[in-house]
C-alpha cells in the first residue's frame, strides 16, 4: 500500500513539472517556451483546432490534475484524463520520437501509471479517503 501511495505522489508531482512551466512561461529542459511547444504539437502535428485553448487546458490538467493526483483528490477524474493525454502524446510523437533521443518510453510508462491509478483510485493517505468518497 505504501509503495502505491508513493507511486501516486511521484507520478502527480512529475506531471506538475510539465504543467507549471507552461503556465508560468518558464523554460523546461531544452524547451525555451513549453506552452508554444504544446500549441505547435496540437496544431501542426495533431491538426486539432483551438490549439492555444487546448494547450492551456493541457497545462491546467498537468498542473491541477497532477497536484490532485499527488494528494489523492478527484483521482478517478484526473488520472484517466492524464492517461488519455499520454496516449495522445505517444500517438503524435511515436513515429518521430526514437528511443535514443528523449525517448517515447517516458510517455508510455507515465500513461500506464496513470491507467493503474485510474483503476485503483487514491486509496490511503489521500484527500478522497478523508472525505469518505472518491470523486
Amino acid at each position: 500500500m505504501t509503495s502505491y501511495v508513493l507511486l501516486r505522489i511521484a507520478f502527480g508531482l512529475t506531471i506538475v513539472t510539465h504543467g507549471l512551466p507552461k503556465l508560468t512561461g518558464s523554460a523546461h529542459g531544452s524547451m525555451a517556451n513549453p506552452m508554444a511547444g504544446s500549441t505547435n504539437l496540437i496544431e501542426n502535428v495533431l491538426g486539432l483546432p483551438f490549439a492555444p485553448q487546448l494547450a492551456l487546458f493541457v497545462a491546467l490538467l498537468e498542473t491541477v490534475g497532477g497536484l490532485s493526483v499527488a494528494v489523492g483528490f478527484a483521482t478517478r477524474l484526473f488520472a484517466p484524463m492524464l492517461a488519455i493525454q499520454m496516449a495522445a502524446i505517444c500517438f503524435a510523437l511515436g513515429p518521430t520520437y526514437p528511443w535514443i533521443d528523449r525517448g517515447i518510453e517516458y510517455p508510455i510508462i507515465l500513461g500506464f501509471i496513470a491507467l493503474l491509478i485510474s483503476m485503483n483510485g487514491a486509496v490511503a493517505w489521500s484527500v478522497d479517503t478523508r472525505l469518505g468518497r472518491e470523486l
